[in-house]
């Protein structure tokens, strides 16, 4: 989050976020597949590592989508 952004500087970057979190989620379940049928431990320690990954996106996109929102209802927009 920056201290200065827009509402919509604040959504954007909420979307960026989630796109990456859905990117992340999506190589941590190609990684789970791919455990799943090698039975290769290094498989899972990158769906996990993944899976830390989109949990820091999906956190990122609550903080800017909060912050977007506030910006929204403070009357200014930015």
């Amino acid at each position: 989050m920056s201290d200065d952004k827009s509402t919509a500087g604040n959504m954007l970057d909420a979307a960026k976020a989630k796109v990456n979190e859905a990117a992340d989620r999506a190589r941590e379940a190609g990684h789970n597949v791919a455990h799943a049928v090698t039975g290769d431990a290094h498989h899972k320690a990158e769906a996990l590592e993944d899976r830390a990954k989109a949990e820091v996106h999906n956190a990122q996109a609550n903080a800017e989508y909060s912050e977007g929102k506030r910006e929204a209802t403070d009357g200014d927009g930015k």
